[in-house]
């Protein structure tokens, strides 16, 4: 997405953020003021596809690099994974970095990612990362996010990275942008050629290589008119483009997933920008590779734009049929994996909500399908998409429970933490899971059972008049534990409102918070953590924590 979709017809409605960069800046000063107020797929045509079975993926799937085999994604071992996550967007704009970080801590931000369900992050960028001592702006240092500072944006790039695989999430870098001025109809302009776009590309493969972490690299963002796919014109056949920037990329790194996005005119059928993977039958893209090619579409309903679909009389049986021509039938015919990338609404309009339930169900119940599905970001994680609005509401910590909710049945479990670090520059992080920075309050003892050991301390990030948010970071002894209970009893009027990453419930003063099934394992002197919101009133102060360990 621009920051805003393609579509056919009439002038494209604008994607724009609802927050300003100034207002971001604005909103940043305050919060350090006043504490802040909320804190190659083979040409040849695989077998015929497996029959559906239940979903029975076991906890480890998703382990090493990942390659493609017929319509599914399978991880080293063999098992089919499915990609179910969302896109949180910021470096490609003007920021540099993702959006939000002036109001969380990104470590808290991706546990709540994962408490939700969500098993991978689309992480779009501009080329403008890759320039000389292109610096973040728009973080928040005080109390949060305080190992990023003074990185540059690679290397935040690379702590991000990192901690995603330490909590087994997954990452899909997005080219999304040549520079974060706007969305361009090719991969390439005047100011960012081909060569650069092919070079950035090749460093992020290299930077990233060994570590499983980043599975793939989404090569651009919605080619659109005049972008063609198949015509042979190498000025504009996004089809032989991708080719080329894929064999580039697996030539530094044959590990990734190369992920390739439609365009939005074919033979004279125009829809979505990089919603149209028509020519994908005749004409599929063809690697140095085999078995790495992941065909990618947009969708989106009409808090975006208009389309001519959502007027049919049949709408919504009519659906089915519409993506079936443009990007379905690739997975139907067993060609490929189709990964659809981008899709949301601001679920305003009966017309959008009736679109979202008809695209999810669509996409195949997990419970019955498991890895032989679509694979999908959401877009967005950011409440600051302003035509679809996010997964959070504007405050950055409260989740829009509908919209989750409607992708409940899409969703597919996480994946085993990575042990590998990224990143090639100084400054940064190892791949291991740890707690929110120094800094802060914190406090804690240790507990056991049956020779098992923890300890948990607590980080306030944010407080303000009538509450705050923290962390717990929780530790294991010198052995390995396979869950843990967090207890504490708050000293003052402090209550509990809300959580992630833990199942957390408060009777009087007394607080309990019981790991969840992907966190429970924590290897000897491994950490992980979990998130709290709460409400307050006057001087807070840090309760003393028990760790009991399993």
């Amino acid at each position: 997405m621009v920051t805003t979709p393609g579509f056919a017809g009439p002038p494209r409605a604008s994607r724009a953020w609802r927050v300003p960069l100034t207002a971001l800046v604005a909103a940043a000063l305050m919060a350090l003021m006043s504490l802040f107020a909320l804190a190659g797929q083979s040409p040849a045509r695989a077998a015929a596809p497996p029959a559906a079975t239940a979903a029975t993926a076991a906890p480890a799937a998703g382990t090493g690099y990942w390659h493609t085999s017929g319509r599914q994604i399978l991880d080293a071992a063999g098992q089919p994974v499915r990609i179910a996550g969302v896109n949180w967007f910021g470096f490609e704009t003007d920021n540099h970095v993702p959006h939000g970080l002036w109001a969380r801590d990104y470590k808290s931000m991706m546990d709540q990612m994962k408490s939700l369900g969500y098993n991978t992050i689309r992480l779009p960028y501009s080329d403008d990362i890759f320039k000389p001592g292109t610096m973040p702006d728009s973080i928040n240092f005080y109390n949060m996010n305080e190992d990023l500072e003074g990185l540059t944006s690679l290397q935040v790039m690379d702590k991000i990275v990192d901690y995603a695989g330490s909590i087994g999430l997954r990452i899909i870098l997005d080219r999304h942008r040549p520079d974060a001025s706007g969305q361009s109809a090719l991969w390439y302009t005047s100011s960012v050629p081909e060569s650069t776009w092919i070079t950035d590309l090749k460093a992020l493969a290299t930077r990233y290589a060994g570590n499983p972490a980043v599975v793939g690299i989404d090569l651009h963002n919605e080619p659109h008119d005049p972008a063609c796919w198949g015509c042979g014109d190498t000025t504009i056949d996004w089809r032989l483009a991708a080719e080329r920037a894929g064999d580039a990329v697996l030539g530094v790194n044959p590990d990734l997933l190369i992920f390739v996005e439609g365009i939005q005119t074919y033979n004279g059928t125009s829809g979505w920008w990089g919603g149209n993977l028509m020519g994908v039958g005749q004409y599929p893209v063809q690697l140095s590779v085999a078995n790495r090619v992941v065909y990618s579409a947009h969708d989106y309903a009409t808090s975006v734009a208009q389309q001519s679909w959502f007027n049919d009389p049949s709408f919504p049986a009519n659906m089915p049929g519409i993506w079936d021509k443009y990007w379905g039938y690739i997975f139907k015919q067993n060609l490929a994996p189709v990964w659809v990338g981008e899709f949301g609404t601001t679920l305003q309009s009966t017309t959008d909500q009736t679109w979202l339930k008809a695209l999810v169900d669509y996409m195949r119940p997990t419970a019955t399908y498991g890895g032989d599905s679509f694979n999908w970001t959401f877009w967005s994680w950011n409440p600051d998409s302003g035509d679809t609005g996010g997964i959070l509401k504007d405050d950055w910590q409260t989740v829009d429970t509908v919209k989750d909710g409607y992708l409940a049945s899409i969703k597919a479990p996480g994946f085993d933490g990575t042990t590998s670090t990224g990143g090639t520059s100084s400054g940064t992080s190892s791949g291991t899971s740890s707690g929110t920075s120094s800094g802060g309050s914190t406090g804690g003892t240790g507990g056991s059972t049956g020779g098992s050991s923890c300890t948990a301390v607590l980080h306030v990030d944010n407080q303000w008049d009538t509450g705050f948010t923290a962390t717990v970071t929780v530790t294991a002894g010198s052995t390995a534990v396979n869950g843990w209970t967090v207890t504490w009893s708050w000293p003052g009027s402090e209550k509990e409102t809300s959580a992630w990453s833990a199942d957390v419930s408060q009777t009087g003063s007394a607080v309990t918070a019981k790991s969840l099934s992907y966190n429970a394992a924590v290897a000897g002197s491994g950490s992980t953590t979990f998130g709290v919101q709460g409400t307050s009133a006057g001087a807070f102060t840090v309760p003393a924590l028990t760790c009991t360990a399993s």
